[in-house]
């Protein structure tokens, strides 16, 4: 009598970002959704949403950022794309694609819905002094990315994490200009009209809690979510 077949380990599975990369292969040539080397244009006056939100991480002493303090926690944790609200908004991604090539699959959660977007880093933000209005040059390091066709938005967000080099204090920023884009269906236009703005404002005010917390584990030693891909650094 030949044995029945064995399943293999938990940990042989296939990562969760596999099963979208026919999506991630067919998003790699699309095109951008909006005009964006008019960016600068876009303002609240000319229809765009223009949003900044920040909360405070834990501080870190004085000087660059240290190489386990909270700037460098933060910073794997945006690589990840682990701050997201997962109830609302997933990010899957090929980890071994450089970050400054990377494009992504957004799985949207509204209700009963799915929704599946795409969007590509635009720019890797990568500043060791950066000059502010008061003279305290900040350490920011982040990346933006901008919204492809199909997507119910058209905009361009960045996220950043800040350490200001005098008084070592560090934050978590998040900059967006969004418009609403073009939605063919109906029934999901007037949804998006009615929720959309909404929406926006949790995913921040979430993403900001998210990442304080995931910054204080990680300080702490706890794991990251196992679910969330490891990307090349």
């Amino acid at each position: 009598m030949t044995n029945p077949p064995v399943a293999g380990p938990a940990s042989l599975k296939s990562p969760a970002w596999e099963q979208y990369r026919a999506r991630l292969d067919a998003y790699a040539n699309a095109q951008v959704n909006y005009d964006f080397s008019r960016q600068t244009e876009y303002t609240s006056a000319t229809g765009w949403q223009l949003d900044d939100y920040e909360t405070d991480l834990p501080a870190e002493a004085p000087g660059p950022p240290k190489a386990a303090g909270s700037f460098a926690a933060a910073q794997d944790v945006l690589r990840r794309y682990a701050f997201p609200p997962p109830d609302l908004i997933t990010g899957y991604f090929d980890p071994s694609a450089p970050l400054e090539k990377r494009v992504m699959i957004l799985r949207a959660h509204f209700l009963v819905f799915n929704f599946y977007f795409g969007v590509r880093v635009s720019k890797v933000i990568d500043e060791a002094a950066h000059a502010t209005p008061n003279g305290h040059p900040e350490r920011v390091w982040g990346y933006g990315y901008r919204t492809l066709d199909g997507h119910f938005e058209r905009g361009q967000i960045d996220f950043t994490v800040h350490k200001n080099i005098t008084s070592g204090a560090v934050q978590f920023r998040i900059h967006a200009v969004s418009q609403h884009g073009q939605i063919r269906n109906p029934f999901y236009w007037v949804g998006f009209k009615l929720f959309g703005r909404i929406l926006q404002r949790r995913f921040a005010r979430e993403s900001l809690r998210r990442m304080k917390e995931l910054v204080a584990a990680e300080l702490a030693g706890e794991p990251m979510p196992k679910t969330l891909p490891a990307p090349v650094r």
